[in-house]
């Protein structure tokens, strides 16, 4: 029996895949390329209706636009169809593939589901890490390496094409700014990412896709977007462009004092990889550690945590796209309840959480996710502590160790980025909420260590997630004792973003006047903070006493402790001194406003510069002075007029500055969670950059 689905309608539009949008961008006139944006906006008023997998969207009463996208994809341009005479190279096509959220780089391998790793919720959620499908044959293994794949220590002559599209593209993006990349520049920069993916360079181009959607997510002023996650990735896009330009005209290395550095990459790692390639792991013992929503525009899962019995973290994710941003957050913390993939072990995710496996024929990717191939075997097992090895260990490292090594591994691609790397373990003290940082916001603020502040923030700002709720129920209980799992919010004041709590580990060092964690024994004394709700009857207080006034009746009553307010922590950064929000604001204004922005405000930097060099960043202030210097030094014809360049210097200036505002960032968070003081501070900062 055949089932007919009925329309229905809906404010969802498919995905796109970022080579249609080229392609059908590329088919209009000029004329047509200057309306693109304003029928793009009035087309994204209509309603659409969905009828099994194609979307109808009525543009007027005699025109009726068809967008076929199997799997909710639209993955070819013949599937754009429109019912007006200009058609196919009409405005209609074109604003309709513009409205579209862009598919993934590349659709799931058959059998396998499709995932993105976990970002950062300052995100993660940093720029879009996927996590690309399984590579195997059919008996399961690992598939072998390409053979066809050019050697890593020179660029082809396509390769070199593609790069040096890529990077004028990229520069002419960063000069017209947000306001000024239409959709017609958009679908520029998605042609030179398709043409960059062919040529196999796959990190320029999945950089050059994440920019055009964090664009897109600037000018719909949509409530995720935020700015820093643009500036990373034009800043990936250019660096990356600008390290394959120079590695292309450098000659190759044949010394031993010329191989790359940790700070030199090679071109091989410059190019990426299409797929993760997976090793054989043999038999592995795991331990379940936690678990998170991953919750993006286009995707929704869960992704799961796990320590095997050497320490080393391991990551199961179930991740599937969405089409449907209402049902996005649901579908994400019912992810928690589906199956583990790996073998035939009948759990949860979130009951792996609190239990174990034992694995045989494990697969792993460089990154530590584990594949589920056919030849993988694994029954259930029992699960650890957090105060029991093997997962005691990750508590025993320095915070301030910690935070470096998260920090060096942002550098990192994220095919080869440790698992678990950006994670930080600590044992804390609830002080309560209390303003916090440049802007005195309120914050769950937390000491660690001996007794260094640090604010305890929700991994993801999404209702429909458990995050703010849990955080909001425990900043009602002061003084509460808790191991965390969070990961690292870089900033010049110790920040994190919570994942998971626990129960301490006993000294026997508390008077049992601190109200505690009394979790239900099926909770095995954790809690996934983005996908299990803690309750009030989850937290205990110490009685009131009975010669409190306040409570004549002198009943036992439990009740949050009258603890004094948490000192309220202000000011610019850990450092006051050291002004880096000054040349950080420029490059942001860059890409906001665009080049000519920049160039009107030139004038008013002087001041900026004065306290740059006052704080001795000496450096800052010149690459102030030649982003401003760029900006305004544009060609001119003998009337005066701006003539039209590649922005090449403008870019290259505003890549430095962007580059060393980030380096001094990530110097100044680690000095401030080891407890510098500020002499030392602004010292290392001006030794990193």
């Amino acid at each position: 029996m055949t089932e007919t689905v009925g329309a229905v309608t809906d404010t969802q539009w498919p995905a796109v895949r970022p080579e249609v949008v080229a392609e059908v961008v590329a088919g209009l006139s000029a004329r047509l390329q200057k309306r693109l944006d304003g029928a793009a906006a009035k087309l994204a008023e209509r309603p659409v209706e969905r009828t099994g997998e194609e979307w109808r969207i009525a543009v007027d009463e005699e025109t009726v636009l068809v967008l076929h996208a199997p799997g909710g994809v639209v993955a070819d341009q013949a599937d754009v169809r429109c019912g007006c005479l200009l058609a196919p190279a009409c405005v209609h096509r074109a604003a309709a593939v513009t409205v579209c959220p862009l598919a993934d780089d590349e659709p799931p391998a058959d059998g396998e589901t499709g995932t993105i790793e976990a970002p950062p919720s300052n995100q993660l959620d940093q720029p879009d890490q996927r996590d690309q499908p399984d590579q195997r044959n059919q008996a399961g293994q690992a598939a072998p390496p390409d053979r066809t794949a050019p050697p890593a220590e020179a660029l082809t002559a396509a390769e070199r094409a593609a790069v040096e599209h890529l990077h004028r593209v990229g520069a002419a993006v960063l000069a017209a700014g947000v306001g000024g990349a239409g959709a017609v520049l958009q679908a520029e920069l998605l042609r030179a990412a398709h043409r960059a993916r062919l040529a196999g360079l796959y990190r320029s181009a999945a950089a050059a896709v994440a920019v055009v959607t964090r664009i897109r997510a600037a000018r719909s002023g949509e409530p995720d977007h935020r700015l820093a996650d643009l500036v990373a990735g034009l800043r990936e896009l250019l660096g990356l462009s600008a390290a394959l330009t120079l590695a292309a005209a450098a000659p190759a290395a044949t010394a031993p004092e010329h191989a790359p550095g940790p700070a030199e990459p090679g071109i091989a790692e410059l190019r990426g990889t299409a797929r993760q390639s997976y090793a054989p792991a043999g038999g592995l013992r795991l331990y379940g550690l936690f678990a998170e929503p991953v919750l993006t525009a286009t995707h929704a899962g869960v992704l799961t945590w796990a320590v095997d019995a050497g320490g080393g973290l391991h990551t199961m994710a179930e991740i599937m796209p969405h089409t449907d941003a209402t049902a996005a957050a649901p579908q994400a913390v019912g992810a928690g309840n589906r199956a583990v993939r790996l073998g035939d072990a009948m759990l949860s995710h979130r009951e792996f959480t609190r239990a174990g496996l034992a694995v045989q024929g494990a697969t792993r990717s460089a990154a530590g996710r584990l594949g589920a191939g056919a030849s993988v075997r694994a029954v259930r097992a029992a699960g650890a502590a957090w105060t029991a090895e093997p997962l005691e260990g990750l508590w025993s490292e320095p915070p301030a160790a910690q935070v470096a090594r998260a920090l060096a591994a942002g550098t990192l691609p994220p095919e080869v980025r440790p698992a678990g790397s950006e994670l930080l373990f600590l044992d804390v003290t609830l002080l309560g909420a209390a303003p916090y940082g440049p802007g005195g916001e309120p914050r769950l603020l937390a000491t660690y260590g001996d007794g260094a502040v640090v604010a305890l923030r929700a991994a993801h700002d999404h209702p429909g997630l458990a995050y703010r709720g849990n955080l909001a129920l425990l900043a009602t209980a002061p003084g509460l004792r808790l191991r965390v799992i969070g990961r690292l919010e870089r900033s010049a004041r110790p920040e994190l973003r919570l994942l998971a709590v626990g129960v301490p580990p006993t000294d026997g060092s508390t008077s049992g006047g601190e109200p505690s964690l009394a979790l239900p024994a099926d909770r095995a004394g954790r809690v996934n903070l983005g996908l299990e709700r803690l309750q009030t009857a989850d937290l205990t207080f110490p009685p009131a006493d009975p010669a409190d006034p306040a409570d004549p009746t002198g009943s036992a009553v439990p009740a949050p402790p009258a603890a004094a307010a948490p000192p309220a922590v202000t000011g610019d950064g850990a450092n006051p001194a050291t002004p880096v929000h000054l040349l950080a604001r420029r490059v942001e204004q860059a890409v906001t406003g665009g080049r000519a922005a920049l160039a009107l405000g030139s004038r008013a930097v002087d001041g900026d510069r004065a306290r740059l060099r006052s704080a001795g960043l000496v450096t800052g202030a010149a690459l102030l002075d030649g982003l401003l210097a760029a900006a305004v030094d544009q060609p001119r014809d003998v009337f005066g007029r701006v003539v039209a360049d590649d922005h090449g210097d403008f870019a290259s200036a505003w890549l430095a500055a962007a580059w060393y505002g980030e380096e001094l960032a990530s110097a100044l968070c680690v000095t401030a969670w080891s407890g510098l003081p500020e002499t030392a501070s602004r010292e290392a900062g001006q030794d990193r950059t």
